[in-house]
């Protein structure tokens, strides 16, 4: 059996080089045949991912959350059996696997874990993203966030980021159409999500990757908002992120089904598990079941 090992340079620390004899040495405890490649670009990375999906019984790789976005892209509807070293900063679909970020640990999921058939969403049938798509106040700090503060600072600087740059959000009018039901509202924040974890916080704990259904929070509010509103909007942000779905609260809206379909005006820009994505109106499909990974072998997922 061959396996394809991409590594993005850059993410989290850059650490991950360090531990390319590690890696490949135990990844050759299970596959015949090991390539390490170093991506030189996302564009890289996503036709790489294409290529070894094609060739290789398995694609495994290290990064971030955007790195697994970008992956995700590129195997699109192919046949592959994936593996994930998390080494970015958030590595929240790694939180909702429960995958250690600690490198032989996470090697060990792969080695002697089980794979698992895990759901995933398309974006405007052209694109994907595995557990989150969100639009409004502090989603653009993601992408937003130079690479050499992140390397830096860690999580930390998106919460710089966060204070610098972020704190005079708006609400925006939107449309949401889930199964039978149709919401207009001024949102402040929209998170559609298939995943537990959204920025390294429990926000969806009691979800899963195989249970056929999207998760969708949005905080209204009344109209444009003044000094007292944002104030009153970041502390009911603050509480969804720590209580999760124990969070309740009048302007918090809370839907499910196995799509959605929004419609936002064009600056607004969503977030697509931490990568700038689409503008304006989205429409989101649960693709049931359609991504092969190694997870923990006790683990719920």
């Amino acid at each position: 059996m061959k396996c394809l090992f991409l590594y993005n340079p850059n993410s989290g620390k850059g650490k991950i080089q360090k531990k390319l004899p590690l890696i490949e040495r135990m990844l050759k405890t299970r596959y015949d045949e090991v390539t390490l490649y170093a991506t030189k670009s996302a564009e890289d990375l996503q036709r790489k991912a294409a290529e070894g999906a094609a060739e290789y019984d398995a694609v495994v790789f290290s990064g971030g959350d955007g790195t697994f976005n970008l992956v995700l892209g590129g195997i699109g509807e192919r046949e592959v059996d994936l593996g994930y070293l998390p080494s970015g900063t958030a590595n929240d679909v790694a939180h909702s696997l429960g995958i250690p970020k600690n490198v032989k640990k996470a090697l060990k999921v792969i080695l002697g874990g089980r794979r698992e058939k895990l759901d995933c969403m398309q974006i405007n049938q052209t694109s994907y993203a595995m557990y989150i798509a969100a639009a409004g106040a502090f989603t653009s700090v993601t992408y937003s966030t130079p690479q050499r503060k992140k390397k830096r600072f860690g999580w930390l600087a998106y919460a710089f980021e966060c204070c610098k740059k972020y704190m005079r959000f708006n609400s925006f009018p939107i449309e949401v159409t889930c199964g039978d039901r149709m919401e207009e509202a001024n949102a402040v924040l929209i998170l559609v999500m298939n995943g537990r974890s959204v920025a390294g916080f429990p926000v969806n704990k009691k979800a899963s990757m195989q249970d056929g259904k999207l998760e969708i929070a949005i905080l209204r509010e009344r109209g444009n908002l003044g000094f007292w509103g944002r104030v009153r909007a970041f502390f009911e942000i603050i509480s969804l992120f720590l209580r999760g779905s124990k969070c309740k609260n009048k302007h918090l809206l809370r839907l499910e089904g196995d799509s959605v379909s929004i419609r936002a005006e064009e600056d607004v820009v969503w977030d697509l598990d931490g990568e700038k994505g689409d503008s304006g109106n989205i429409g989101i499909q649960l693709l049931s079941r359609r991504v092969t990974m190694f997870v923990p072998k006790n683990k719920k997922i």
